[in-house]
């Protein structure tokens, strides 16, 4: 079973729309503006967890120390996180966290004092990056309607670059992997804001592909 965890993200719901979107296509346990299952990813029940959140919005607090312990676990067991929109931010008063997840959105008042991300609002091209990875055999460019375009992250692990966009004439990576010492990796997939683009074909084609190769 996937393990779904979302914000209301503002009250644009995107990963309930998501869920919405996919969850005939999978056994998925979700959860919107409740993180408490967090604390049994390490169960043996969930075999990916995907977040479309970020710990302290929208009102919901950070999770607890239980969780953290819980989620380390499943890392260290080998387990696959896919990252959406921001949620490379999703646990970010966890310092180890921060480090690890590849590309990491920044917000304001970042614990490390590095430069905010930031999110231009336009339509955009996905493209495929120049990467060996089983992933880009299988992913397609994605020509996508007016988003926020998540852009500036902070590189803090090594990486592989899936996908990338280019905005103002500079490149922007918009997918990547990033993997764990313990054999699973990190995967961020970043457009997913509007209704428009978290119901496109050309991204859903892409987010069933990605899940489909990390669901066991």
């Amino acid at each position: 079973m996937i393990l779904f965890l979302a914000d209301n993200h503002y009250n644009a719901f995107s990963g309930k729309n998501i869920y919405s979107e996919i969850k005939k296509d999978f056994a998925i346990d979700f959860a919107e503006d409740d993180f408490s299952k967090l604390k049994d990813i390490d169960s043996g029940k969930y075999s990916l967890l995907i977040l479309h959140m970020i710990a302290e919005t929208c009102n919901n607090p950070h999770p607890d120390e239980q969780s953290q312990k819980a989620l380390l676990n499943y890392i260290q067991k080998g387990g696959n996180v896919l990252l959406l929109h921001g949620s490379s931010a999703a646990f970010w008063q966890w310092e180890w966290w921060r480090k690890s997840v590849g590309h990491r959105w920044v917000r304001g008042g970042d614990p490390d004092g590095s430069s905010p991300s930031e999110h231009p609002i336009e339509p955009y091209k996905v493209n495929l990056c120049n990467a060996t990875h089983p992933l880009i055999k299988q992913l397609q460019p994605m020509d996508l309607p007016e988003d926020e375009i998540y852009i500036k992250l902070e590189p803090t692990s090594p990486s592989i670059d899936l996908m990338e966009t280019y905005w103002n004439g500079q490149r922007y990576v918009q997918a990547w992997v990033s993997p764990t010492s313990f054999g699973g990796e990190f995967c961020g997939l970043l457009p997913g804001h509007d209704k428009a683009v978290t119901s496109h074909p050309d991204y859903l084609n892409n987010l069933v592909k990605i899940i489909k190769y990390y669901y066991h």
